[in-house]
């Protein structure tokens, strides 16, 4: 009796990569919420996809230097969306906010993020689309 193999979960915790955050990372389609344009970066995190990162990092705060870093021994656990205000709850249609805590081991040890990130839907070549902007740590 042989095992099926189902593909693997998305690293922000969806059924599968390519039915969750894979085609936004691809280039495919552009998340249509702030939350799923920061589950999609979560992903591409734990998968260091960096051009992905920046290419949904807001111009005016993406950093000049590489974000993820190859020397450091970085592996990302898990992720919680703690709460998301919809598009639909607000006027503004246009900035939304996503908190989130996210676990992961740096050189072995622990830790954990807990981050309000605050995001921009801005026109784009491709249409209407979301970027990171920054956030605050709330704790």
């Amino acid at each position: 009796m042989s095992k099926s193999k189902s593909p693997a979960a998305c690293p922000c915790g969806g059924p599968s990569l390519a039915a969750c955050c894979g085609p936004y990372i691809d280039g495919a389609a552009l998340p249509q919420t702030a939350e799923a344009l920061m589950r999609s970066r979560y992903s591409a995190y734990s998968l260091g996809i960096e051009p992905y990162l920046q290419a949904t990092w807001h111009p005016s705060t993406r950093p000049q230097e590489a974000i993820i870093r190859s020397d450091e021994k970085l592996q990302w656990l898990g992720l919680e969306v703690k709460s998301a205000l919809r598009l639909r709850q607000r006027k503004a249609e246009n900035e939304d906010f996503v908190e989130f805590v996210a676990r992961f081991r740096v050189n072995g040890r622990g830790q954990r993020l807990h981050e309000v990130s605050r995001f921009l839907r801005e026109p784009s070549p491709e249409g209407l689309r979301w970027f990171y902007v920054d956030g605050t740590f709330p704790e």
